[in-house]
């Protein structure tokens, strides 16, 4: 009898063990859920407060890379600052809303999509269009893109 209360102890204590370790392991994916979402949503906000320029730079990887219509790929934040420098970005609004993420298995790759749009400040002419960016994580955690490209022409949605 001493012998089956020894195996039932020890098969007690594997099992709490287990449980233990079960419970410890975290799930990556299911921390990650919303970050990038989030992430998006913040760029946009700078963007709307303190200017699309201020708001590409401090998202933009230092080897991220720009698409836009009618120009070759702007390659490098350093490229991106040339660009933008003694541009003016005070007559309009660029904001956008994300719709859909996706992160890696390993969670340092992922994108979003959404709809952004474009706000002339003297016209109130607002444009619409379609956007992706490729966000990649950067070594103090934080989420540098490191492709963005959009494009326009959205017409209104008719529900």
């Amino acid at each position: 009898m001493k012998k089956k209360n020894g195996v039932n102890i020890m098969l007690f204590v594997l099992i709490i063990i287990l449980i233990g370790i079960l419970s410890c392991s975290k799930n990556p994916k299911n921390q990650m859920e919303g970050i990038l979402l989030q992430t998006d949503r913040d760029f946009s906000a700078m963007s709307v407060k303190e200017g699309m320029h201020k708001a590409f730079l401090f998202y933009i990887a230092d080897d991220g890379v720009i698409l836009r219509n009618n120009s070759y790929p702007a390659k490098s934040k350093k490229t991106l600052e040339e660009r933008f420098a003694g541009k003016g970005d005070s007559a309009f609004v660029l904001s956008w809303e994300p719709l859909f993420e996706k992160v890696s298995e390993s969670g340092d790759l992922g994108y979003t999509y959404g709809v952004h749009t474009n706000t002339n400040k003297s016209t109130g002419e607002i444009t619409k269009g379609t956007y992706v960016t490729i966000w990649q994580k950067q070594t103090d955690g934080s989420w540098k893109f490191v492709l963005d490209t959009g494009n326009q022409g959205l017409s209104e949605r008719s529900e």
